[in-house]
């Protein structure tokens, strides 16, 4: 046996009801006086409960989905005219993302908070969309200093985009398991990561507001993260990433519809993957798995509910073959790639 595996240097702080103390005592860890806070409007109210301790300058909220340059670009020159020492980041992916676009160019640290399960706080990936097209990439510099979890922040996540979401957080442990770096360490955070998912989310669905469910599932979403960060990215999110960056498409809800194309088209030819993945959904396989936990979920159904024309189609495909993904599986065609994408266009059953 031969890998290398990569942990990443980052405090997590799992402390439900406690995100204002926990927030506060991190931020002074970093020494940090002069605090950026940014958080979209929609999080308003939860950033004035998460900051009451932290010594702010400047409140950021202009979150912008996929993080275009020239929004990155204003939180940036934010930044610097508030001579800010720390981003206090309290959202989702979106604003986890434009503060590592932050940290990108000015290396302050980031302190997440997250709201949603997008898991981007537990990597060192950044991206960015210019004209059409989403750039992705690796620096030490944007992964958070320290995450804190507080499951009682999630009450307020609607039914729909708590699936949504959950269903993305799912997709970092399913591409884990063929990534370009995947390993035995990684499949066994992915592995647990799908386990708690598949057990928190429909709890999360029958009660949005219960605590044991949210709580279940941030803890997958985590180890989800941590999977996804080490292995990188594959199949699953290069296709997400062409979808989001040239159409626009909603981030969490692309994801759900697309995750069990990819796996449908990944498990004959990974049957370690497949195995591990059907064990974590206690079923047979592991598509039939991840079927019965959709319909569970009443979980989003075609790429053409959220904004994909099927004239897109072709230029979709375009972009995913001009990536590189030498560790995929099953070899890409124009032909296989397409089929893929016209039936999560169509919402037909994955197989």
């Amino acid at each position: 046996m031969q890998f290398v595996h990569e942990s990443l240097p980052q405090r997590v702080c799992f402390q439900t009801g406690e995100a204002a103390a926990a927030v506060q005592a991190e931020i002074e860890r970093l020494g940090a006086r002069r605090v950026m806070v940014m958080a979209g409007p929609d999080e308003t109210a939860l950033a004035d409960l998460v900051t009451s301790g932290v010594p702010s300058v400047l409140r950021h909220d202009e979150v912008v989905m996929h993080v275009p340059v020239e929004v990155a670009e204003r939180a940036r020159a934010a930044a610097l005219a508030h001579r800010v020492d720390a981003v206090l980041s309290i959202g989702g992916g979106s604003t986890t993302g434009l503060a590592k676009a932050v940290a990108m160019t000015t290396r302050l640290p980031i302190v997440a908070v997250p709201t949603t399960y997008a898991g981007s706080e537990a990597t060192a990936v950044w991206g960015l969309t210019e004209n059409g097209h989403k750039t992705t990439g690796i620096d030490a510099a944007v992964l958070p200093r320290a995450v804190v979890y507080d499951a009682s922040l999630l009450r307020t996540l609607p039914r729909e985009m708590s699936v949504a979401s959950g269903l993305n957080a799912l997709a970092h442990c399913v591409d884990s398991l063929w990534a370009p770096q995947a390993d035995p360490l990684n499949a066994i955070f992915a592995a647990e990561g799908a386990r708690a998912l598949h057990e928190g989310l429909p709890l999360v669905a029958k009660d949005p507001t219960g605590l044991s469910g949210i709580e279940l599932a941030l803890y997958g979403a985590h180890l989800a993260a941590k999977a996804f960060a080490s292995a990188g990215s594959g199949l699953h999110h290069k296709i997400c990433h062409v979808l989001g960056g040239k159409f626009d498409l909603p981030h969490a809800q692309t994801h759900a519809i697309v995750l069990p194309y990819v796996l449908a088209f990944n498990a004959p030819n990974a049957p370690m993957a497949e195995s591990r993945l059907a064990a974590a959904f206690g079923n047979s396989t592991a598509l039939s798995g991840l079927q019965e936990l959709r319909r569970t979920l009443d979980a989003p159904r075609a790429l053409r509910d959220v904004g994909l024309e099927a004239g897109d189609i072709p230029s979709a495909v375009e972009g995913v073959l001009a990536l590189s993904l030498p560790s995929n599986p099953t070899p890409l065609t124009t032909e296989n790639l397409t089929a893929l994408v016209r039936a999560a266009w169509a919402g037909e059953e994955a197989r």
